[in-house]
């Protein structure tokens, strides 16, 4: 077919057109990819008191990983408050690092041996979970045992967002809905299939897990919070049964997802598997329900928290529970139980870390007023009883 001259011409502008089009369209989704990819988890130069022996960790793992020829490089991610997480890159390969903190007395809170475990097994069937690639308990390397993993790339969202970042409020509620919808996925997931069914005792865990963070928390204080003890002694007699066995991160919360730079409501990693174990995943629901604050929450709350779920467009409390009850089928009558267990550990966790800095193990200043969270979150826990319900 031959066209005539005005024909051609209408049809090369018309195909000028769509082509301008498409390259604005690919160009602004290069643009507004850039942009997210500039907020992706950063490392920095390692804090004082936590450097590794580059000499003697570059030795071991150009052999145990083939990088003879490339000098290694450590930086930090600063963000964590347990377990220290490193960079390390050779070139342009780069590794994560996971070692106990200094000066830690508590051998079975920060168990090396058992996150890398955990991670072996369970890459294999859920793909968001890390691949280990080894682990070390010659102590000559670092002083400690330590693990590395492969690096999972992306955003992870903490409470201050960066500057110039700001995800539309419909991002947060489907970002909440894909959060809780993985957290109900994970509690699914068939444990002993996946090689994990000695990972712990189901049965009794409910029990144990109240005396034991009783327990932690009496070793641990430094001040005197009444609402604790009072909360406590609420758990210890409003202990609800069993509501089942799974597999539970029991520390899953914003800053602990890594979520896709392309897609803020696409989770493609999972972090810090240090407390996982078999157990009631209400209990597990339950502390993810404490790392929830909503915008009415109080300003001492917001302080700490370690994702932006207080912004707009994130779902409530209320919302995240009733979209976990759609998506697991599980009850929640007793769900004012889990919250306030989640809240009550929430503490002593940041007990124990702040008990750390007093006691002189560490410098970080990010650890000074810690005790001071400890309050406030037993003051929520007391007000949630005293309402009779998660609000």
């Amino acid at each position: 077919m031959v066209l005539s001259p005005l024909v051609f011409q209408s049809f090369r502008v018309k195909t000028k057109s769509r082509r301008s089009t498409r390259q604005l369209t690919l160009a602004a989704r290069q643009a507004m990819t850039e942009r997210t990819t500039t907020f992706a988890d950063a490392s920095s130069p390692v804090r004082k008191g936590e450097e590794l022996d580059a000499a003697r960790l570059g030795a071991y793992l150009s052999e145990q990983l083939g990088q003879c020829d490339v000098p290694l490089e450590i930086e930090q991610f600063p963000q964590g408050f347990s377990n220290l997480t490193y960079l390390l890159r050779f070139g342009k390969d780069e590794y994560v690092l996971r070692r106990p903190p200094f000066g830690n007395t508590v051998k079975s809170a920060h168990d090396m041996g058992r996150e890398f475990h955990v991670l072996s097994k369970l890459s294999r069937v859920y793909e968001l979970a890390p691949k280990p690639l080894l682990y070390c308990t010659d102590e000559a390397v670092l002083g400690a045992p330590f693990y590395v993993m492969e690096r999972r790339r992306g955003v992870i969202l903490r409470r201050k967002l960066p500057k110039n970042f700001h995800p539309e409020p419909e991002t947060f509620r489907r970002l909440g809905t894909s959060f809780i919808d993985n957290l109900a996925r994970l509690h699914a997931l068939d444990y002993s299939a996946a090689g994990l069914g000695d990972l712990g005792k189901p049965e009794g865990y409910v029990e144990r897990q109240v005396t034991g963070w009783i327990g932690r928390y009496e070793k641990a204080k430094t001040d005197d919070w009444p609402q604790m003890d009072d909360v406590a002694k609420w758990l210890v007699e409003n202990r609800p049964p069993e509501s089942g066995a799974a597999l539970i991160h029991n520390d899953y919360k914003f800053d602990n997802v890594v979520l896709d730079p392309n897609d803020l409501t696409r989770i493609v990693g999972v972090l810090d598997w240090e407390m996982c174990t078999l157990g009631d995943p209400l209990m597990d629901l339950g502390c993810t329900l404490a790392y929830w604050i909503q915008a009415d929450d109080t300003e001492a709350l917001k302080y700490f928290v370690p994702g932006p779920t207080f912004l707009p467009g994130n779902l409530t409390r209320k919302e995240l529970l009733d979209r976990y009850a759609e998506t697991s089928g599980r009850d929640l009558g007793h769900v004012l139980f889990y919250y306030c267990y989640g809240l009550y550990k929430l503490a002593v966790i940041i007990q124990q870390i702040y008990a750390r800095f007093a006691r002189g193990f560490t410098q970080d200043q990010r650890f000074a007023e810690m005790n001071q969270q400890v309050g406030s979150l037993s003051r929520t826990a007391a007000r949630a009883i005293a309402i009779g319900g998660v609000s």
